[in-house]
């Protein structure tokens, strides 16, 4: 499990560089023009909390496999990490509506995609609580 970790770690580094692209892939300068000073800020700085909480976790996958698996702290870290992406994994299929997707091909393949990545993350992470 000790590479699942690593692989994790990376892809989450990955994820959290991504997110550097958002604001312009997604046009926020005009998107987010009518929503007010405080929601638009609000969007920006959550974006930005994500993305530095996804490359954390990534550091500390890539860094501390060994610790995260062999010791009480990190299983109960391990835990949290489980419910924290299994919840991601749920709000993959159920808070975003299918008309962001459906019929797209570019976005049915992400959809697929992170589905996928949710579902990989999530399973190692309970796989390592469990056999923990």
């Amino acid at each position: 499990m000790y590479i699942h970790l690593k692989i994790i770690g990376a892809l989450f580094i990955v994820l959290a560089i991504i997110h550097i692209i958002f604001p312009k892939y997604f046009n926020w300068e005009k998107e987010l023009q009518s929503l007010s000073l405080m929601n638009r800020q609000m969007m920006v700085i959550h974006t930005i909390f994500i993305a530095l909480m996804v490359f954390l976790m990534g550091i500390l996958c890539l860094t501390s496999s060994h610790e995260l698996i062999e010791t009480d702290l990190g299983q109960k870290i391990i835990l949290g990490l489980g419910i924290f992406w299994t919840v991601r994994l749920i709000f993959q299929f159920f808070g975003y509506s299918s008309k962001l997707w459906r019929g797209k091909a570019f976005e049915t393949t992400i959809h697929i995609i992170f589905s996928l990545l949710w579902i990989y993350v999530s399973s190692v992470f309970w796989i390592i609580y469990f056999k923990g």
